[in-house]
């Protein structure tokens, strides 16, 4: 059934709203409500964790108004035990709600929607249904599976290096590339790198403008996978682990000293269970940081790490930016170090890809899909 203009045009409004807060690890909801009159009476959005649902904002904004009106939400309302999202509506007199897509949390009573149905009012899902899907995507891999949703980003040359012979990858793609960069990091509760990219760039890994945080300023954790605890005292991750929280996964059989230095410094570290080849079990890493309450990650290098999520089928989403470089066949090993598929069959890929120009770069982003394994 197509959709009416004007719901199209209020849930894009509603997902705008949505994409202003950073709720995590609470999912992401704009909502407006409009009048009978096809006005609209307000916005709103969940802000941070603390905040009150958008639903609950919105509706204490329009009081009375709200009779009659009718309600857009980017996400199905809760219908908890107990004092509810749906609850609310209900009082407040509304009497049509449409939403963007349905909450998999919500089963309790036979969900909001239908319990919002139940109560006479009328109610239409999937306006804007793809969008509002991707938008609580990350949300929804965490409450299902308990790991965070994974983004891999890399930076590569046209014949696929990350770096010049000498080892130089300062800077391969151009500055518009590093500008989505940061808000990519903005977006995402967490961000990771291997140890050698760690040690070969001695990055800070923090969100540059501030426009870009939280109201209270704060920044994503900076994590770090680092089997021998090699990262040095001095490195600029741990020289700032008090001002911006840093976590070093490490192995069983890594240096107590080194832990000791490192967590005197401001640093987590967290030894997890090592592969037979000796490497972090990225899978329980990214269990320990789920438990933890962090809901996505953005992992921006290095080769062996992006390799390892791929072969492990832990990357959910990746954002390629290629530069127009060629740097040669003694250029440093291409932007994935892994085995990779027998054939391009067999290939992990992007599905439905966005392409941008990005400066003079090219940029392509979306959900990765594997392979389903044969027998």
């Amino acid at each position: 059934m197509s959709k009416s203009d004007a719901d199209v045009r209020h849930m894009a409004a509603a997902l705008a709203q949505a994409q202003r807060g950073r709720p995590s690890p609470e999912p992401p909801v704009g909502v407006l409500i409009v009048s009978g009159e096809g006005e609209v009476l307000t916005e709103a959005y969940r802000g941070s964790d603390a905040d009150s649902p958008a639903v609950e904002q919105a509706l204490e904004a329009v009081g009375e108004a709200a009779k009659g009106a009718t309600l857009y939400a980017t996400l199905e309302p809760n219908n908890a035990e107990g004092q509810t999202t749906v609850d609310q509506i209900l009082s407040a007199g509304i009497k049509r709600v449409v939403l963007g897509t349905a909450n998999p949390e919500s089963t309790q009573r036979g969900g909001g929607a239908e319990r919002l149905r139940d109560a006479g009012l009328t109610v239409d899902t999937g306006t804007h249904g793809a969008e509002a899907r991707a938008l609580i995507a990350p949300w929804v891999k965490h409450v299902t599976s308990g790991l965070p949703h994974v983004a891999l980003k890399l930076a590569l040359s046209l014949d696929g290096r990350i770096a010049s012979r000498s080892g130089v990858s300062k800077w391969v793609t151009g500055p518009e590339a590093r500008v989505k960069v940061q808000h990519l990091r903005s977006m995402h509760d967490g961000v990771a790198v291997g140890i050698g990219t760690a040690l070969s760039d001695d990055p800070r890994l923090t969100v540059r403008d501030p426009a870009l945080l939280p109201a209270d300023g704060s920044q994503p954790i900076r994590i770090i996978f680092d089997t021998k605890l090699r990262l040095p005292r001095g490195a600029r991750l741990v020289e700032t682990a008090e001002e911006v929280a840093t976590w070093i996964f490490t192995g069983e059989d890594a240096s107590e000293e080194a832990e000791a230095a490192l967590e005197d410094a401001g640093c987590v570290v967290r030894r997890v269970a090592q592969t037979a080849e000796g490497r972090i079990d990225l899978h329980s890493a990214l269990t320990t940081l789920g438990k933890a309450g962090v809901v996505s990650v953005l992992v921006e290098g290095g080769a062996e790490l992006a390799g390892t999520l791929l072969a492990g089928q832990l990357a959910d989403e990746l954002h390629a930016f290629l530069a127009p470089i060629l740097l040669g066949p003694r250029g440093r090993p291409g932007a994935v170090d892994w085995a990779g598929p027998e054939t391009p069959a067999d290939a992990p890929r992007v599905i439905d890809p966005s392409w941008e120009v990005c400066g003079q770069d090219a940029y392509v982003h979306g959900r990765l899909a594997y392979p389903e394994p044969e027998g």
